[in-house]
């Protein structure tokens, strides 16, 4: 099991190698705004399906808390 830390660092790690510059989020935010480019990197980015992963294991460990 992953502990809190390394959750976090992982998160950082995986944001700063993919999602800042990404030119699909940048494009996005031009054509759609915030809102539009922020539900596709939920919704259908792979990057983000991994992020939401990473996030549901942070909270399995602050809820044991």
């Amino acid at each position: 099991m992953l502990n809190q830390q390394k959750i976090i660092s992982e998160i950082d790690a995986t944001m700063e190698k993919y999602c800042d510059g990404c030119f699909v989020k940048q494009q996005l935010r031009k054509d759609r705004g915030k809102q539009g480019a922020h539900q596709f990197c939920i919704e259908s980015c792979t990057v983000g399906e991994q992020l939401q992963f990473l996030g549901q294991e942070l909270l399995k460990i602050y809820s044991k808390e």
